[in-house]
This record gives C-alpha cells, structure tokens and sequence, in this order.
C-alpha cells in the first residue's frame, strides 16, 4: 500500500475544483480582454466616420466654390476672379478625396486577426501539452 497524505495528492474532488477554478479565471480573463479590444474598435470607427464628416464638410465648400466658379466663368466669359475660383474648388475637392480615402482606411478592418482568438488557441495548446506530459497525474 503507497503512503499517501492528503497534502500531497489532492482527492478528484480537489482536482476538479482547481481545474474549474482555472477555467473560470480564463474565461474572465479572455472576456476582459474581449471588451478592451471591443473598445479600441469602435474608437477606431470613430476617428473614421470624424474624418468621413470632415470630408463631407470640405466637399460641400468645394462644390460651393466650384459653383461659384463657373457661375463667374459664364457671366465675365474672362478667367480673372473666375479662375482663382475654380483653382480654390479643385484644391478643396483634392483635400475632401484624400480625406474620404483617410475615413475609408480607418474603418475597414483589413484582415486583422482577433487577439483573442489567438490567445485561446494559446490556451488551449498550452493544456494539451500539459495533458501529454509524462508523469503528471491525470483525472
């Protein structure tokens, strides 16, 4: 008969306890990490959709300009004031482009993978591994 303690060797009761109890705080700590990447998302989306408004913006003053352009254009017939309208238009319509571009950049995800994802796998990895090792008493 092995000479056992109870210290030593916890009962299957013991075990479970502890293997549950892990389980429970990887959980907790997979959802808080969950959340915080949830957040960095949607703070994300919102520099987008700033930058989106701003080109609206920018572009409604574009077109403002560019009409007023070409409403000078057809009254004077000469490129005077008419001209540096329309050469103002067309740099707000660049500006409003590149602003668009920034917005759209900023809200597509690009093919990122989930942290948490990765970091269950890992988990996951890390106890087959300690399942197949040799020696270590399993229930």
């Amino acid at each position: 008969m092995r000479d056992q303690s109870p210290e030593r060797e916890p009962g299957v009761a013991g075990l479970f306890s502890e293997v549950f109890s892990g389980v429970g705080r990887l959980v907790q700590g997979e959802l808080r990490l969950a959340r915080a990447e949830a957040t960095d998302g949607l703070k994300s989306m919102g520099s987008g959709l700033a930058k989106l408004a701003g080109a609206a913006v920018v572009a409604l003053v574009g077109l403002n300009v560019l009409a007023g352009a070409a409403v000078a254009a057809l009254a004077r017939a000469g490129l005077g004031p008419a001209g540096a309208a329309l050469a103002v238009g067309v740099v707000l319509m660049l500006v409003a482009l590149l602003l668009a571009l920034a917005g759209r950049a900023s809200l597509q995800l690009r093919g990122r993978k989930s942290r948490f994802l990765d970091s269950l796998r890992r988990d996951t990895e890390a106890v087959q591994a300690g399942l197949k090792q040799e020696g270590t008493p399993h229930v």
